[in-house]
């Protein structure tokens, strides 16, 4: 990548979050004439260009998820701390993104520090504007995927959890649920020294060739849900947030950029050739026969 071209990826980052930012500030209570959004809103970029520095001085990726857990859990401890009148729907979505956060940061963290390295970084790595605009998309990352939720701890309209915030709490535990089951099952599958360059076809990933994705969009719908009854005017742009995690995931660098590396390393292999064709590629679906 250029360095244009990742100037461009920094400066289009930032105009995205600007608006964000407006929309989620629309309703959102003010601390000494600045949006309490606002002020969370920058929290993630701050952390992640914080530990850029010392990243890219030592050519480094290994804290870059957990830089990204720390902001979220940052962001939520902050708006809780800040919000003088916080209620019940505030505290359980605070709980779900902390929650999330802690158990996929420590996970992934824990994954690289055993795999020595993160195979997208490698080049990235050694290249600054580059890795800067990285790490500036993580800031826009949390900030994108937590806008809806972010939006209701701030917000100063209190409602009734209802319905929709029940359902909206189901969700989100179906899909953390999932998420869970396929990384633990996964995990598993590589420890077995027998499976070394295999490609996991039992379990849940019997049923999607990427569950773990499954789960991580759906409990962020769910959390969607549960901020929706609080929100209104501009803040309801904020609702884009599932829809981000989704097109991420399955249209940029989620699934395609897997795909092509297993196609790279798999795709002369007939039983990978019936696994990917006989098998859903997000949803939870029966194998094909």
């Amino acid at each position: 990548m250029t360095i244009s071209q990742s100037i461009t990826g920094i400066a289009v980052s930032l105009l995205i979050a600007i608006l964000i930012v407006t929309a989620g500030s629309s309703g959102s209570i003010y601390l000494q004439g600045i949006p309490l959004f606002a002020v969370c809103g920058v929290i993630g970029f701050l952390l992640h260009w914080t530990v850029f520095i010392p990243s890219f001085a030592f050519r480094t990726e290994h804290y870059f998820d957990l830089t990204g857990s720390l902001s979220y859990i940052s962001t939520v401890v902050v708006a809780i701390m800040l919000n003088p009148s916080f209620d019940v729907r505030d505290i359980i979505i605070c709980l779900m993104i902390i929650i999330w956060a802690t158990r996929l940061g420590s996970f992934l963290f824990r994954r690289i520090k055993k795999d020595g390295q993160d195979k997208r970084f490698v080049e990235m790595k050694t290249k600054f504007t580059w890795f800067l605009m990285t790490w500036t998309i993580g800031g826009l990352w949390v900030l994108a995927t937590m806008a809806a939720g972010l939006a209701a701890l701030t917000s100063n309209i209190t409602v009734e959890l209802g319905l929709l915030g029940i359902l909206g709490i189901a969700l989100w535990i179906f899909g953390f649920v999932i998420e869970v089951m396929a990384d633990y099952q996964k995990t598993q599958f590589k420890k077995n020294p027998d499976n070394k360059d295999r490609f996991i076809t039992t379990g849940i990933w019997s049923w999607s060739q990427h569950p773990n994705y499954f789960g991580e969009i759906t409990l962020w719908f769910g959390l969607a849900l549960v901020a929706l009854p609080v929100l209104s005017g501009w803040q309801l742009a904020t609702m884009v947030s599932p829809i981000f995690v989704y097109i991420l995931l399955t249209r940029v660098s989620g699934i395609p950029l897997l795909d092509r590396l297993a196609n790279k390393k798999w795709g002369d292999d007939p039983d990978y050739q019936n696994y990917k064709n006989g098998t859903s590629k997000l949803f939870l679906m029966p194998p094909k026969r």
